[in-house]
């Protein structure tokens, strides 16, 4: 069967993985009503394309924290990628690098930092968690440095596990023949079984729920990269991550895992991009399933995209061939939503290309 949109990836990673597996990548938190609106919510937001300009060349290049990539659509960090397929993030990273584009690495991945750096050159960054130890926190900062990451991506949205059912249910664990490597070496690369998510009993015992703004402070003592502040969705914490020096935010609500109820993550988009008034780049993860999504992301002012789910879903179905798959598809899909909207740069695409639901009445334009 021919593949022609992302999404199919996800019924043939539904047959490929063991239950256990496929419904922690796929599953969200407790209703799961946010993970059903990040993707309703684009579905809100149509199209004022403009017609009868010259779109023979288009150009989708843009620079990330000073890195030139060939498209603003890049890889968002998903947790033990090897559960769906041997090569796990060597694939991932592989994949990233031939688009041109940027891979962020969970801190809960199945490949170090070194073994993901030794697939090739490619701009990486690298998702954080606190850890309550902090020389846990320092070294691991300090290894992904070394290992030529370019930026760190603070995952801000996780003192606590969300409550994720379905791992409640399967008894949710790493299976045994894995490891959280980048923790191998500090006794902190398993997961014990437990009565439930063996993941929300790892996370009780070593994510630091005390992790304030001073912490995203803290760690730019210990680091020289750019720090991306990773689950903002209201314009007071954006305005809070400009204070404490954030290099970017990354509005996110986890793909819906966190907490359930929160908007989609396109509807919290425009008020953080307000609120930040172009002081540093607003990026956006959840739910990005086609080029028009991009486009629309771009359109309410985010400065470029993650896709997680899909990464999983497509390395599951055919490992590095199904990740290079879906970053191209999704270009095309991308460049075409450009071209029919008139638009030949990515910074031709204005808030005029698109009308949502939450729009005043347009006043009659006057030519």
């Amino acid at each position: 069967m021919e593949i022609t949109n992302i999404m199919e990836y996800e019924e043939i990673a539904r047959q490929k993985l063991p239950k256990m597996v496929f419904d922690y990548y796929a599953s969200g938190a407790e209703d799961q009503w946010t993970l059903k609106e990040n993707r309703n919510a684009f579905s809100r937001i149509l199209f004022r394309p403009r017609i009868l300009i010259d779109v023979s060349k288009i150009d989708m290049t843009t620079t990330v924290l000073g890195f030139k990539i060939s498209m603003p659509i890049m890889i968002a960090p998903t947790a033990m990628q090897k559960m769906a397929h041997p090569e796990g993030e060597y694939a991932t990273a592989k994949a990233a690098s031939a688009a041109g584009t940027i891979m962020t690495l969970s801190s809960w991945a199945t490949s170090s930092v070194e073994e993901v750096a030794s697939t090739g050159p490619g701009i990486r960054f690298f998702q954080l968690y606190v850890y309550k130890d902090r020389n846990v926190v320092a070294q691991l900062v300090r290894r992904a440095e070394r290992a030529g990451f370019k930026a760190i991506a603070l995952t801000v949205d996780t003192p606590r596990l969300g409550r994720r059912e379905a791992d409640i249910k399967n008894r949710f664990t790493l299976p045994p023949f894995l490891t959280l490597k980048n923790f191998e070496g500090l006794d902190l690369g398993t997961m014990e079984k437990s009565n439930d998510s063996g993941l929300a009993s790892y996370v009780a015992g070593q994510i630091d729920r005390s992790l304030s703004w001073k912490d995203v402070q803290w760690l730019q003592t210990i680091t020289s990269l750019p720090i991306l502040v990773k689950g903002v969705i209201t314009a007071e914490d954006a305005r809070l991550a400009i204070q404490s020096g954030a290099a970017g935010i990354i509005v996110s609500n986890h793909g819906a895992r966190q907490l359930d109820y929160v908007p989609a993550t396109i509807r919290a988009l425009e008020e953080v991009v307000k609120a930040v008034q172009g002081r540093l780049p607003v990026f956006l993860d959840g739910g990005v399933r086609r080029g028009t999504d991009v486009f629309k992301a771009l359109a309410l002012g985010a400065s470029g995209i993650f896709i997680g789910r899909p990464v999983v879903f497509s390395l599951a179905a055919e490992g590095e061939a199904g990740i290079r798959k879906v970053l191209q598809m999704l270009r095309e899909e991308f460049e075409l939503t450009m071209a029919l909207s008139g638009c030949r740069s990515l910074r031709e695409i204005t808030r005029d290309h698109i009308a949502t639901d939450w729009d005043l009445p347009r006043p009659p334009s006057r030519l």
